[in-house]
């Protein structure tokens, strides 16, 4: 196990929130993984999303989300598991780029290709089906995926609070709220302080929603 000298960030923002440190928050974080292994996986990632962007109004890189996904499991969520990191960092390859799950078990081993499966979508189904199917699997998936999962929700709603696509109205940011919300309930009991930080990112995504300035966006 290799001590990593992390900064420990509690805001409410996806990718500059979590990265971005307080002025005395430092936390020393054991993980499973070594600093060779989360680099090869950083590496890997940003170079499947090379292209990419985020649908957020900054049009941000694409890689900030896994990082913030993986970011908000350590932080925020007191997760030390190698392999629940480094799945998380690679969490969209297969869904989002030409990445195989062949290829992840080539180059990261069985278990994080399986990890990584867990929480993706089949992107040959209808999006609403897919939608409803993950809401179905939430519950049935196991603890490392569950965690990922809240992580990936915590980020986007966070992302859908300080900066929403341009073209969101009110009704679509507010929709994907109750979606995550009933994503979320079948991956409860698994992390307190993973669960803590979604319930009050929700909170605060709802309160932006009654304001005037959020309003005004739709």
């Amino acid at each position: 196990m290799l001590s990593w000298l992390l900064i420990d960030n509690r805001g409410r923002s996806s990718y500059t929130a979590v990265m971005h440190a307080h002025d005395d928050a430092l936390t020393t974080i054991q993980t499973g993984a070594s600093p060779v292994e989360l680099l090869r996986v950083i590496a890997f990632a940003a170079d499947k999303h090379r292209r990419q962007r985020r649908k957020d109004a900054e049009a941000s890189p694409y890689i900030n989300h896994p990082i913030a996904v993986a970011a908000v499991l350590a932080l925020e969520g007191d997760v030390m598991d190698g392999a629940t990191l480094m799945a998380a960092i690679l969490h969209d390859t297969v869904e989002d780029t030409e990445t195989t799950f062949e290829e992840l078990r080539g180059k990261f081993g069985d278990g994080i290709a399986d990890l990584v499966r867990e929480v993706t979508d089949d992107k040959s189904l209808d999006k609403v089906l897919r939608k409803q199917l993950q809401i179905e699997h939430a519950a049935k998936s196991s603890d490392k995926a569950k965690q990922i999962k809240i992580a990936d929700k915590i980020c986007n709603i966070r992302d859908i609070t300080s900066s929403p696509p341009a073209d969101w109205t009110l009704q679509r940011r507010t929709e994907y709220l109750d979606w995550s919300q009933k994503v979320v309930s079948g991956c409860r009991a698994v992390n307190e302080k993973l669960e803590q930080a979604f319930d009050e990112a929700i909170a605060l995504a709802l309160e932006s929603l009654q304001s005037p300035a959020q309003v005004s966006l739709g």
